[in-house]
């Protein structure tokens, strides 16, 4: 028997999936209040609860067992209010997924999504996930932190080993499938195991893009990628004279960020003139410059390079000014390519990433895709947020439930060296129909984007409290015309907005 229930709950402003009875206090990804969280729908088994001794990380979904949460997690650092109790439920299954063989390539958040969407909606399918790396499954998304010697790597994984068993998951680690056939409905491994399947979900992610420069394959230049790269990044930068780090993107700065904390010389490169020109203004790009010089990072922005250079070890990086900067260790952050490749050849519709439908569908009906592989409308996500909401989706539409993807605001919520920083929507006039109001002092800068009376994007840096209310009011189209015609000031804006 099922029935309709809300045991999860969905951030409007993010997309992040909440499971338990209430909604969180706050939104663990971006900050948002209790009451921009909507009940998730879905179909779950009818269950009763008991009390446990079982604690869920808001944050990054850790699980601790004992009679009170941690001080602290140990996989984000989350503080112990970020924890819930997780109740022991007992189920009454029903025959969802009952002869169902469902085979998920990736192991990403993604990939984890899916998997725990369709073993909490099924006790009956067979769920086989399928993992590039031999490492169990992680928080990508917490490599910087593992670079930084904040974490260690046995505190990266999303679940324990035990877990997949105790769910009846197979997990296969260290396989990549490199066979798909769609007639047969089966996957390939390269060491000629086989595995079938009724529905098949692709999650396998992305690869970094490296720009093809002379002199890219010499020893010492990599990307930050897996658990593989930070542990070769903190061995070579511990020991280096120089480091550079191509790209002042997120990615870019955090890993620069977490390295010169024992690098003897970090150096950013960053093509555009100014850092991170798709999330950022010039304005508030220049107090992000001041806080790298104060940390001690050196900082090269327009600059094109020519090549790397060295023997069979890269010594440094060529400008095409002519300039040379030492550089015993060169890392890339020039951002990611979907791993497509697989599913062009097996004859999927793919253009960036696999075309899929709402229901995250491909154009094959027994094929889903999520996360970074996945091209929803168009759009390639590439945030963490988006393919754990997609894999849930996908998770649930395999197993036989129903949910729609309707697709999530491009917003950025993140915390970049120790910054709170939200970016949405415009955040430049195109011309003079466009009216910006901003404010700047030590602390914080705050920009707002208005056109035809509606706010059509904001930059928060240093103070991102009403990032919820900003985004609810993009997407509703709020009119504030009685606001604009009133000298309106970033002060009042922030009133109206926080209600």
């Amino acid at each position: 028997m099922t029935h309709p229930s809300a045991n999860a709950w969905r951030c409007t402003v993010c997309g992040y999936i909440h499971r338990g009875t209430e909604p969180p206090e706050s939104c663990p990804v971006c900050g948002a209040p209790r009451k921009f969280f909507e009940p998730f729908a879905e179909s779950v088994e009818e269950e009763t609860e008991t009390p446990s001794n079982q604690w869920r990380c808001l944050v990054c979904n850790y699980d601790h067992s004992g009679d009170t949460p941690p001080e602290k997690c140990p996989v984000c650092g989350a503080s112990k209010k970020k924890f819930e109790r997780i109740s022991a439920k007992i189920r009454t299954t029903d025959d969802t997924g009952k002869d169902m063989n469902v085979v998920v390539i990736g192991g990403g958040i993604a990939g984890v999504a899916a998997v725990e969407a369709m073993r909490q909606v099924s006790q009956k399918a067979d769920i086989t996930l399928i993992s590039k790396e031999s490492h169990l499954p992680y928080f990508r998304l917490n490599l910087t932190r593992l670079l930084a010697g904040e974490i260690k790597s046995d505190r990266l994984p999303v679940h324990p080993e035990s877990w997949y068993s105790e769910n009846r998951i197979t997990l296969i680690k260290g396989a990549e499938a490199s066979d798909i056939s769609l007639t047969q409905k089966q996957v390939k491994v390269p060491d000629g195991s086989v595995y079938p399947f009724d529905k098949l979900i692709l999650t396998a992610g992305a690869h970094p893009f490296i720009p093809p420069y002379p002199g890219i394959n010499r020893e010492g230049v990599t990307p930050l990628r897996t658990i593989d790269d930070a542990s070769y990044i903190k061995a070579e930068a511990s020991k280096a004279e120089s480091v550079v780090v191509v790209g002042g993107g997120i990615l870019g700065l955090e890993t620069a960020g977490a390295i010169v904390k024992y690098a003897k010389k970090v150096t950013v490169i960053e093509g555009f003139d100014y850092l991170m020109p798709r999330q950022l203004p010039r304005k508030a790009a220049a107090r992000l410059e001041t806080l790298l010089a104060g940390m001690g990072i050196n900082l090269k922005t327009g600059a094109e390079i020519k090549e790397l250079a060295g023997d069979e070890r890269v010594k440094g990086v060529i400008l095409k000014t002519g300039e040379t900067i030492p550089a015993d260790l060169v890392i890339f952050s020039t951002g990611v390519r979907s791993n497509s490749y697989l599913a062009r050849v097996s004859g999927l519709q793919v253009n960036q990433g696999i075309i899929v439908d709402d229901n995250l569908q491909s154009s094959h009906p027994d094929i889903y895709a999520a996360g970074d592989i996945a091209e929803h409308r168009g759009v390639v996500y590439g945030l963490w947020n988006a393919a754990q909401y997609q894999g849930t989706i996908a998770g649930m539409n395999a197993i036989g439930k129903t949910a729609l993807f309707g697709g999530i605001p491009r917003s950025n919520t993140i915390k970049v060296l120790g910054i709170d920083l939200f970016s949405i929507g415009k955040f430049e006039a195109d011309d003079g129909s466009f009216i910006v109001i901003e404010k700047e002092d030590e602390a914080e800068y705050i920009r707002f984007v208005f056109h035809d009376t509606h706010l059509v994007g904001a930059i928060l840096y240093g103070n991102t409290t009403c990032s919820a209310a900003i985004k609810q009011a993009i997407e509703t189209k709020r009119d504030f015309s009685k606001t604009l015609l009133n000298q309106a000031t970033v002060e009042r804006i922030c009133d109206i907005l926080n209600g």
